[in-house]
C-alpha cells in the first residue's frame, strides 16, 4: 500500500516516536556516538543511506576533532563516497570488499583499502568479530505498527553487520520497499532512527549493443526450460535476459536481482515452479534497478531476500537441480583462468559472489557455469582472450571453475578439455583481429601444436550464419555446421569410430591411421573456396560428429567434387540425405553449377542416396568406380 510522498509505508512511524523517544534525537547527539578509531559499516549499493553518509560528513566538518582514523567498511558504493576523499584522510580510511567506480582511484592510489574475499564469507567474519563493527549506518523502511523495519533492497551482509554492531543508526525511508525474507529488523534492535525520505539510488544498466545481443543469443542456447539461473549485472546480463523470453519455467537463485529478472517474472518466464529449494520464490540477497523494480518487489510474496551467507552458500546453490550460473570477466587466458578483479596491477572490482555461484553451480545435478564476455575491450583495441593472465591479475575463476565461455563469436566448452583443446576452443571464439596473434603466441608457449595451421582474414573466419538444425526422416535431430579449427579432437574420434568397410568405401583403401597433419586438412578450411559440413548430435555438453560432408571446388571452374562419410551406427537414418541436401544448397548460393562424385560399385548406399538426390552416372570406370554428377543449372 502506497503512503505519503509516493512512499510504501509510514503508518507506524508516529506511534514508534511516542513509544521510543530516545531513538529519535538530534543528529548531533546521534553522531556523537562515533568515536576516534571506530569501525563504521555502511549499507550496500542501492541500499546505501545517502542522507546518513552526507550528514556524517557534515558532522565531521563541523566537529573536525570528533572523529579520527575511523575505518569505513562498504561492500559496494554507487553513490558519493566523500569518506574516500583525500581531505578526510585523517578522519576516515575506506576499506571495501568490492571496488566501485567511486572508490577505484582511491584504492589504487593507496588512499583506501581493498579486502579480497568471497562475499559469502563476510558474515562469518562479522559474526566471529574478525572484523569489528562499532557503528552501522543502515537504511530501512519506516517501522510498521509492530515495530519491524525492512532492509529492503539490500540484505546481503547488512543483517550480520547490524547484529554485531555496537551502535546501529537507521535512516527510515518510506521509499524503501518492504521485501519478504530475512531482511527485517525490529526497532528495539536499533539505537537511533533518523526519518528521512529520499529517492533510492537507481542502477541503470547499459543498454545492450549488437555485440552484447550476440553474446546473449549464444548464452540462451545453453539455458534450458526449467533451469534455475543466477546472472550478474551489466549490459551482457541484460542482453541474456532479452534472449530468454521464449523459455519456460525458469527459476532464480541469485545474489543480485535486476530489472531483467523482474521483466521475465512479469512475463511469466520465471515462475520458480521447478526449483529444488525455495520453490515458488525468486531468491536474492540485494537488488539494483529502477524504481519500477522496487515497486514490483515491495510486499511481493513471490520474492524473498536472504542473507548472503544463504544465497551464496555453495551447498545451497548446489541443491538446485540444473543450476546455471552466468557471470562475466575482464579477461580469460587460453588455459581457462579468468580475472574479474584486476587489470595488471590495477585493482578494478572484486571477487564478489561470482566464484561462489560458478563453483556451486557445477556441484549441482545438471548444473553448469557460463562465463560471458565480449571478445574485445577499449573499442576493439584489446583482446579479452589472452595467452596468459598478466602479472598482478588475480585469478578469480580458476581452470576448473568454468564450463562454457561465450563471446559474440560463439561458444567454447572447456570442462574436461586439455590445455591444447581449451586453447583452440578459445581461439575459435576470439575476435578475428586477434586470432593469428593468439595462434602464434600459443605455439610459442607450447600450448598447441607447433605446426597448427590457420587461415587468417575473412577466408578463415568461421561462418556462424551457416549453422542450422535439421531433422532426418528417422526423427534424428542434427546440428549441421561448418567445421571449426577446434574440431580436430572430435574429428579424430569420428574417424577412428568408422569401420574398415566404411573407410574403404570412402577412401578406396584401408587407412590404419589418420594423423594430426591429415586431420588439419579437415579442420582448417578456406571457407571462401571449399566447405566441410559436420553433422553433430548434441548429448548433454558433448558434441558427437556422426557425419561429414565436404566439397572441394575444381581450380578455375564453378563445379566441385563432393564426398560423404557417416558413422556406421548412424547409417540409413537420413544423415547422408540431409548432408547432401544442405551442401547442394550452399553450393548453389556460392554460384556453383555442378557437383561430381566418385563412388565404388559396391557402395550401394551412397549410390542410391546420390541417385535419389538427382545425381546421374556419367561414366563407369574400369577400376570399379562410378563417376557421378548433378547439375544445379535450370
Amino acid at each position: 500500500m502506497k503512503g505519503k510522498k509516493d512512499g510504501y509505508n509510514n503508518e507506524g512511524l508516529t506511534e514508534m516516536r511516542k513509544k521510543y523517544p530516545e531513538k529519535f534525537v538530534s543528529e548531533d547527539k546521534i553522531f556523537s556516538n562515533i568515536h576516534r578509531g571506530d569501525r563504521i559499516f555502511i549499507s550496500t549499493a542501492c541500499g546505501e543511506p545517502q542522507y546518513l553518509v552526507s550528514a556524517l560528513i557534515k558532522f565531521v566538518e563541523a566537529n573536525p576533532k570528533a572523529v579520527f582514523d575511523a575505518e569505513v567498511y562498504h561492500v559496494w558504493t554507487l553513490g558519493v563516497a566523500p569518506y574516500a576523499d583525500e581531505k578526510f584522510k585523517s578522519n576516515f580510511r575506506h576499506n571495501s570488499f568490492f571496488i566501485g567506480t567511486n572508490t577505484r582511484d582511491a584504492v589504487n592510489e593507496g588512499m583506501a583499502d581493498y579486502t579480497p574475499i568471497f562475499l559469502s564469507e563476510v558474515p562469518d567474519l562479522l559474526n566471529r568479530r574478525m572484523i569489528q563493527v562499532d557503528v552501522a549506518l543502515i537504511q530501512t523502511s519506516p517501522p510498521d505498527s509492530h515495530g519491524y523495519m525492512s532492509l529492503g533492497v539490500s540484505v546481503d551482509i547488512i543483517k550480520a553487520a547490524a547484529k554485531n554492531a555496537s551502535v546501529i543508526i537507521a535512516q527510515a525511508n518510506s521509499n524503501m520497499p518492504r521485501v519478504h525474507g530475512d531482511g527485517f529488523i525490529h526497532i528495539e534492535e536499533v539505537d537511533f532512527i533518523i526519518p528521512k525520505d529520499e529517492p533510492l539510488m537507481e542502477y541503470e544498466d547499459e543498454v545492450p549493443g549488437e555485440i552484447a545481443r550476440k553474446v546473449g543469443k549464444y548464452v540462451a542456447r545453453i539455458i534450458n526450460d526449467g533451469d534455475t539461473i543466477q546472472v550478474g549485472y551489466g549490459s551482457l546480463p541484460n542482453a541474456i535476459m532479452e534472449n530468454l523470453e521464449e523459455k519456460k519455467h525458469l527459476g532464480v537463485h541469485t545474489e543480485l536481482l535486476t530489472d531483467g529478472i523482474v521483466n521475465l517474472m512479469k512475463k511469466g518466464v520465471i515462475d520458480n515452479s521447478q526449483k529444488s529449494i525455495n520453490r515458488g520464490k525468486t531468491t536474492a540477497t540485494f537488488c539494483m534497478g529502477k524504481k519500477e523494480t522496487y515497486d514490483f518487489i515491495h510486499d511481493n510474496p513471490s520474492i524473498e531476500f536472504r542473507a548472503v551467507d544463504y544465497t551464496n552458500n555453495l551447498f545451497n546453490i548446489a541443491k538446485n537441480r540444473n543450476m546455471t550460473a552466468i557471470n562475466s570477466a575482464l579477461k580469460i587466458d587460453l588455459t581457462g583462468q579468468a580475472t574479474a578483479e584486476s587489470i595488471g596491477h590495477t585493482f578494478y572490482s572484486g571477487i564478489g559472489g561470482q566464484a561462489d555461484f560458478m563453483r556451486g553451480s557445477v556441484l549441482a545435478t545438471g548444473g553448469k557455469s557460463i562465463l560471458a564476455l565480449q571478445s574485445t575491450a577499449e573499442e576493439g583495441k584489446v583482446s579479452r582472450i589472452i595467452p596468459f593472465l598478466s602479472e598482478g591479475e588475480g585469478v578469480t575463476l580458476n581452470r576448473g571453475d568454468i564450463h562454457y565461455v561465450v563471446t559474440e563469436n560463439g561458444i567454447a566448452y572447456l570442462h574436461g578439455k586439455n590445455i591444447r583443446e581449451r586453447a583452440m576452443a578459445l581461439i575459435t571464439i576470439a575476435h578475428p583481429d586477434f586470432k593469428l596473434w593468439l595462434i602464434d603466441e600459443a605455439k610459442r608457449l607450447n600450448l598447441i601444436y607447433k605446426d597448427q595451421n590457420f587461415i587468417p582474414g575473412e577466408k578463415g573466419q568461421y561462418p556462424e550464419h551457416l549453422e542450422t538444425y535439421k531433422t532426418t526422416k528417422s526423427g534424428l535431430t542434427l546440428l549441421l555446421r561448418p567445421v571449426k579449427i577446434s574440431d580436430e579432437p572430435i574429428l579424430k574420434e569420428f574417424f577412428y569410430d568408422l569401420s574398415d568397410e566404411t573407410i574403404y568405401k570412402r577412401f578406396f583403401s584401408i587407412k590404419q591411421r589418420i594423423s594430426h597433419e591429415q586431420l588439419q586438412e579437415y579442420a582448417v578450411v578456406d571457407y571462401s573456396r571449399d566447405m566441410i559440413i559436420v553433422a553433430v548430435v548434441e548429448k548433454d555438453e558433448k558434441e558427437i560428429i556422426v557425419g561429414v560432408g565436404q566439397y572441394e571446388i575444381y581450380s578455375g571452374e564453378m563445379k566441385a567434387d563432393v564426398a560423404l562419410m557417416v558413422k556406421d551406427e548412424y547409417q540409413n537414418k537420413g544423415v547422408g540425405s540431409v548432408l547432401i541436401s544442405y551442401m547442394s544448397l550452399l553450393a548453389k548460393r556460392q554460384g556453383l553449377t555442378n557437383f561430381t562424385a566418385d563412388v565404388l560399385f559396391e557402395n550401394k548406399t551412397i549410390l542410391h542416396l546420390l541417385e535419389k538426390s538427382g545425381f546421374d552416372v556419367v561414366k563407369r570406370s574400369e577400376d570399379g568406380v562410378h563417376e557421378m554428377a548433378i547439375s544445379f543449372e535450370e
